[in-house]
């Protein structure tokens, strides 16, 4: 069920004054879609679960400075969806530390290598700051956080074709920003024509 804006209003002003039966009408209307709106990025209903619990706590927490521009549909299903997305972040980037740990120390790099190292990727970071806003968010969450087309869709709230096509710029974009660090041929070319052919 999803209430109009006037009782979305009203409904927010008696959630400050703390309400607790606004509250729970808010949470009653919107528990379900915040559950399938997790599920659909984390793949597992009892985190999905968790998330649309926390999302719910954390908007009772902060009730005396509520400020819902929208609807509260919007507000929370958004709110629901970064939270989802900081999960698979935070789960991501404790599997890559635990699979670095369980690999041999890698010898330590040259002054050059390492020089090189922090070059290309102060180059890469800035390429893909440089993407427009709707492509690098397509971007990050297909290569940072693994999210197939699908769930990016579903997570954005676009199509799936829309996905391709803003993935397709940002690859574009990011070829031809980093040319001179790509191999020969890889790039659009234009500052690689004089090395040889591969």
């Amino acid at each position: 069920m999803e209430t109009n804006d006037t009782s979305d209003r009203a409904l927010q002003q008696r959630i400050r004054a703390g309400d607790e039966s606004a509250f729970d009408t808010v949470f009653r209307s919107h528990y379900a879609d915040l559950v399938r709106m997790a599920e659909s990025i984390v793949r597992e209903r009892a985190l999905a679960e968790e998330v649309a619990q926390e999302v719910m706590l954390e908007l009772w927490r902060r009730r005396e400075s509520l400020q819902v521009e929208q609807t509260f549909r919007a507000y929370l299903l958004r709110s629901t969806r970064n939270r989802a997305l900081n999960h698979i972040r935070h789960q991501r980037v404790v599997a890559r530390e635990a699979a670095i740990a369980a690999i041999d120390p890698p010898s330590a790099p040259s002054a050059e290598d390492e020089m090189l190292g922090t070059e290309l990727e102060q180059a890469v970071r800035a390429a893909i700051n440089g993407l427009p806003d709707k492509c690098r968010e397509v971007f990050k969450l297909s290569r940072d956080q693994g999210l197939r087309y699908a769930e990016i869709a579903v997570a954005l709230e676009i199509s799936e074709k829309t996905v391709e096509k803003r993935m397709g710029q940002a690859l574009a974009e990011l070829r031809e920003r980093l040319d001179q660090w790509l191999p020969s041929g890889a790039g659009s070319g234009k500052r690689e024509a004089g090395r040889g052919k591969t």
